[in-house]
Formats: C-alpha cells, sequence, structure tokens
C-alpha cells in the first residue's frame, strides 16, 4: 500500500498518526495492500481555491476527497482489489477551530476528518438519513479500533 502525505500547509502535524490510522482503517476496511491513498493538507487559501471550484460553495472547509477508481470496501475473504483510491485534502487550520468547539485536539479532528475523507473515496455519503447513519456509524466504529490500538502501543 502507498499512502503519501504532503504537508503544504504550513501547520506542524504528526504525520505518523496519519499513517497509522490509514494503516489500521485499510486493515479494518480489507482494502488491498496494493490500493494507494494521497493525503495533501493545504492551508486556507488552497481549501477555499478547492472549495469554490469542486463544490461551488464559499469559504475554506474541513476536508475534501477526490476518488479515482470507484473502488469500495472489502471483505475478509475478498478485499477491495488494487487501485487507487484517490485523494483527501484537509485544511488543518479548519480542523484546529473544530477541534476547540469540539474540545479534543486537533489531531483527534484531523483523525476524524481523514477517516471522513477515506469513507468517502470509498462510496460513503451522507446526504440521506440511512447513508449518515451509515457513514457516521462506520467512522466511530474505525476511530475506535484506531484509538485503541494507539492506547496499546502507547503502553508498550
Amino acid at each position: 500500500m502507498t499512502i503519501e502525505i504532503n504537508n503544504e500547509s504550513g501547520v506542524q502535524v504528526d504525520e505518523t498518526v496519519l499513517l497509522r490510522l490509514m494503516e489500521n482503517n485499510f486493515s479494518e476496511l480489507h482494502i488491498s495492500a496494493d490500493a494507494d491513498v494521497a493525503i495533501l493538507l493545504v492551508d486556507e487559501g488552497a481549501m477555499e481555491a478547492l472549495h469554490v471550484q469542486w463544490m461551488d460553495e464559499p469559504g475554506p472547509t474541513d476536508v475534501l476527497s477526490f476518488p479515482m477508481d470507484e473502488l469500495r470496501p472489502g471483505t475478509e475473504d475478498a478485499p477491495t482489489p488494487a487501485g487507487l483510491l484517490g485523494d483527501i485534502v484537509l485544511c488543518p487550520q479548519v480542523a484546529e477551530t473544530q477541534a476547540v468547539t469540539a474540545k479534543h485536539s486537533t489531531m483527534d479532528e484531523l483523525v476524524m476528518l481523514t477517516t471522513h475523507g477515506l469513507l468517502h473515496l470509498l462510496g460513503f455519503d451522507h446526504a440521506e438519513p440511512d447513508e449518515e447513519r451509515e457513514m457516521f456509524g462506520l467512522q466511530r466504529e474505525l476511530i475506535t479500533a484506531f484509538q485503541a490500538v494507539e492506547r496499546r502501543r502507547n503502553r508498550a
């Protein structure tokens, strides 16, 4: 698996946490070890430009996802085939503001946003109530699993 992380945001972010998160999420979602994903961290100006260009909405947003090969989560018996998942674009400045409101760390917010972005790459959406329940439920499960792995890692 190739997980490329490029931080152009000007904000210090522990990229190793995002790498471990994606490795964990790939495992939990049975995504092929030959699947690729890119994570780009950008500043508010760049994110606003992307938000206007692709969503026709003003202002910076927290995360955008750009799927490529329309891959879907796999199963233990039939993992997701090799391919290019796509790009996740994060804005740490927006994440920081949201983290204050949510009363958790910016890194916790980035973990949530990265997981959210990955689910969008895998075809999940939250436009309808049923879709929202499914996507946000899976998002919570993935983050809870990652947090458990991180707690064990930090105790070792």
